[in-house]
């Protein structure tokens, strides 16, 4: 055993495209101090009465639309993730969830009972920072190893929104959908509340206080993940050649009455059929992994919007998955 392994973690799944499994799933994340942002009582209120009642039977039906013989597309495509990077560098590689199995803390202590090691190198799979994701992985980590006192270091990677070697692995894997013909390109990011930006922004002044605060220098960009969406865009575009009239931003994944970034993706698939679009390609990048938000809500969902408002083809590229040039990038990070 190495005295230093790479520990990626992803987001999770529910074990199963069950009702009773997914309500467990949906507890556990809806129920993060981090995802739902307000004291705990409102927030098991919230949760209890508002969001477990209904929500876990509609998205049980939605998970058994893209279930995989082997499980949750999300859980089986990071674990091949992990086994092709593992092919790739020397260090042990392992995989966790921050919601569902196997979680940080049960991968942490497996680690842990090796007498060699030292440093954990942690990998969340998300480009851009946001609360929801980053932090509660890191600090469900740091809370891990100082619950059971472990003598380990934590090395995080940290956002890679903007380095040249991802946006070289995001371009080329799209490339073979870009050469085709095609109307409109959108850039479908997961969503977030406005105030899980502005809370971030020390100044109080500049995030989500005019048009054009996600193109000017600040401080707050650091954390803010709407200027790093739109970064990861622009790099994308400068790469590939886009055209700004050839590509739009949206975000998607919008739940409760709160104010979130616009505009909607469904939204924006429909104003495009509407205005004569015939043939659309959706990538969403704020994803590494497929899974439900982008084989259900967008290639399924998506695509029944689009037509029901007259289009005709929108087309998923895929996430980055494990397909070699991202391999490659993530080797030489963790090397």
């Amino acid at each position: 055993m190495s005295n230093k392994v790479v520990l990626l973690a992803n987001l999770g799944s529910p074990e199963q495209a069950e009702e009773k499994a997914v309500r467990h799933y949906l507890n556990q994340f809806l129920m993060d101090p981090y995802v739902i942002q307000l004291p705990w009582l409102l927030r098991r209120l919230l949760v209890s009465l508002f969001v477990l009642p209904t929500r876990p039977k509609a998205s049980a039906k939605a998970y058994k639309k893209v279930w995989l013989d082997e499980g949750s597309p999300l859980v089986v495509l990071s674990n091949r993730l992990k086994e092709s990077l593992q092919a790739q560098i020397d260090l042990p590689v392992t995989m966790a969830m921050r919601y569902g199995k196997p979680s940080i803390e049960s991968q942490i202590l497996e680690l842990a009972k090796q007498a060699e090691l030292s440093e954990i190198l942690f990998v969340p799979l998300y480009p851009h920072y946001a609360e929801s994701t980053v932090t509660t992985s890191i600090e469900q980590a740091r809370t891990v190893i100082k619950k059971h006192q472990l003598n380990i270091k934590l090395t995080v990677i940290p956002p890679f929104y903007d380095q040249p070697d991802y946006i070289d692995a995001l371009v080329s894997s799209a490339q073979p959908y870009l050469a085709r013909s095609y109307d409109h390109l959108i850039f479908s990011y997961h969503g977030l509340p406005e105030s899980h930006i502005t809370k971030l922004d020390k100044s109080e002044h500049h995030c989500l206080q005019h048009e054009n605060c996600c193109q000017q220098i600040h401080e707050a960009h650091k954390t803010c993940y709407r200027h790093q969406v739109f970064k990861t865009t622009q790099c994308f575009a400068d790469k590939s050649g886009l055209f700004p009239e050839r590509y739009s931003i949206a975000f998607q994944s919008r739940l409760g009455r709160t104010k979130w970034l616009e505009p909607n993706t469904e939204d924006r698939i429909r104003e495009l059929a509407v205005s004569g679009a015939k043939n659309i390609l959706v990538i969403c990048p704020a994803f590494v992994t497929d899974c439900l938000e982008t084989l259900e809500e967008i290639a399924i969902r998506g695509q029944e919007v689009f037509r029901e408002a007259g289009g005709e083809t929108l087309t998923l590229i895929p996430c980055l998955n494990d397909q070699p040039e991202w391999v490659d990038v993530l080797a030489s990070w963790c090397k």
